[in-house]
């Protein structure tokens, strides 16, 4: 079951935000539970101290007492891959959401439009990234990681590693077998020894993948266009 928050200090605005995400879970087939504040410090001391989980949180940005903008700094540590949709009047702002990693940004004068279509995308994408994990198997243990928190691997040696929200962690495979198992599209090869999760790839600049934990990754001049046309084709397909 997804879990939404939305948050506004403007009760109609919830209402009708509500009403938008109830539309978007049901034309979807997923199941949800959506809570609503009018208050963002509620939100926040629910998130940092009574561990509230979401999946998703649609953000008003100008609000009394913590703003959107410093909400989704300070929830980030508790829930690292929260989809935020955040929503202002504000255009200057969208160069800040893209630092903290924002899945949309809906200017108020267009959220009739825009609103519907990036919460319908962020749960198509949750759904996505829900329910793959990649085994590691030896003799003396038993390792899964979720797929959609691989940022990417890298040949090392005999070995295949995988950098991950975890941490790091080694298998003795080849880069191409482990490819073979993942058997997931969003995996991409940018380079003969590097594979990437194109699902945290922030953007393509200067030959580098940009990953939305702050590592840049080269992309071989071989694979350079590829990467973008592989990149462009899943999103879509997917959204």
């Amino acid at each position: 079951m997804l879990r939404i928050a939305i948050c506004d200090d403007d009760n109609n605005a919830v209402a009708a935000h509500k009403k938008i995400a109830e539309t978007c879970l049901m034309q979807n087939g997923s199941a949800g539970k959506i809570d609503t504040y009018t208050a963002s410090d509620n939100l926040l001391c629910d998130i940092t101290e009574d561990g509230f989980f979401f999946d998703l949180i649609l953000l008003d940005i100008e609000m009394p007492g913590n703003s959107g903008m410093e909400i989704a700094e300070k929830i980030k540590p508790c829930l690292p891959n929260v989809k935020i949709i955040f929503i202002t009047s504000h255009m200057e702002y969208a160069i800040d959401a893209f630092e903290l990693s924002i899945f949309r940004y809906v200017p108020k004068n267009d959220i009739d439009k825009r609103l519907f279509s990036a919460v319908r995308d962020a749960i198509k994408l949750i759904e996505l990234e829900d329910g793959k994990a990649y085994t590691i198997q030896t003799n003396c243990r038993l390792e899964k990681i979720p797929c959609k928190e691989i940022y990417y691997i890298e040949r090392d040696g005999k070995n295949a590693r995988i950098s991950a929200v975890c941490g790091i962690s080694r298998v003795r495979k080849s880069l191409q077998q482990v490819y073979s198992e993942l058997n997931a599209e969003e995996f991409i090869y940018i380079d003969r020894g590097c594979i990437v999760n194109m699902i945290h790839i922030m953007q393509i600049k200067d030959g580098m993948a940009v990953l939305k934990n702050g590592v840049s990754l080269p992309i071989s001049r071989t694979h350079l266009q590829e990467v973008k046309a592989q990149i462009n084709d899943y999103w879509g397909a997917h959204i």
